[in-house]
């Protein structure tokens, strides 16, 4: 059984069907990827599963519950995190204490301070937890902000576009840490326009164009599908 599945959910703003009828499923220890052009609907997605918004038709399960009309709080207790497109991070908190927040929250609430000092030295950002994420590089805010998603020891991860401001030594280092989130049976979604990241990471794309999936499959079929070419990646 899948951790997330995703089934059939459609949103409309106004005459305008941001998903029609769209159908996702994300396995535990696999990175599932879900790609698009600008406005294609994958942040609106992510605000259905994550509870920010209800769709008017459609079904989302966690674990095999259906979570479709519970609050975002219970669907974090029950295992699910995830990060924004636009930083969503308190600049006037530490990034310790960013995590912190989260960290106390969840369920290792006992050992809160000890959890975040792990989290800090495998993200590589221990030299910096004192700091306000206001005061650095976007790519870091992006760790800080995987970091604090990490702190509710999610079973399903939701990552909306978590390399962007990432250079190319931050986003090789960046894919290893999705991988070895997968093998510790976590369920990662990623949401990312760098292509590299993921083609290399992932190990099945869903690909959404318009409101729908056009497209499902590893990343070598992804590549050659003539759909996902006109509709995304490019004819060349």
């Amino acid at each position: 059984m899948a951790s997330l599945e995703v089934e059939s959910v459609s949103v409309a703003f106004g005459a305008n069907k941001v998903l029609d009828g769209v159908d996702l499923a994300a396995a535990e220890g696999r990175v599932t990827g879900l790609i698009g052009p600008n406005g294609a609907g994958k942040s609106t997605l992510f605000d259905v599963i994550s509870g920010l918004r209800t769709p008017p038709s459609g079904r989302v399960r966690l674990g095999g519950r259906d979570v479709t009309r519970t609050r975002p709080s219970v669907r974090s207790r029950r295992g699910l995190a995830r990060t924004f497109q636009r930083l969503e991070l308190f600049g006037r908190l530490s990034i310790r204490d960013n995590l912190l927040v989260a960290a106390e929250l969840g369920p290792e609430r006992r050992r809160a301070a000890q959890a975040v000092g792990e989290i800090l030295a495998r993200l590589e950002l221990t030299a910096v937890a004192d700091a306000s994420p206001d005061t650095l590089p976007t790519g870091v805010g992006r760790l800080v902000e995987v970091g604090r998603a990490l702190a509710v020891r999610p079973t399903v991860l939701l990552l909306d576009e978590p390399a962007a401001g990432q250079d190319a030594k931050e986003t090789e280092r960046f894919a290893s840490l999705l991988r070895a989130l997968a093998d510790e049976g976590i369920a990662v979604v990623l949401v990312e326009h760098d292509m590299g990241l993921v083609m290399s990471v992932c190990d099945e794309v869903y690909v959404l164009d318009l409101g729908k999936i056009i497209a499902v499959g590893p990343p070598a079929e992804i590549r050659q599908d003539e759909r996902v070419l006109a509709a995304y990646l490019g004819d060349s």
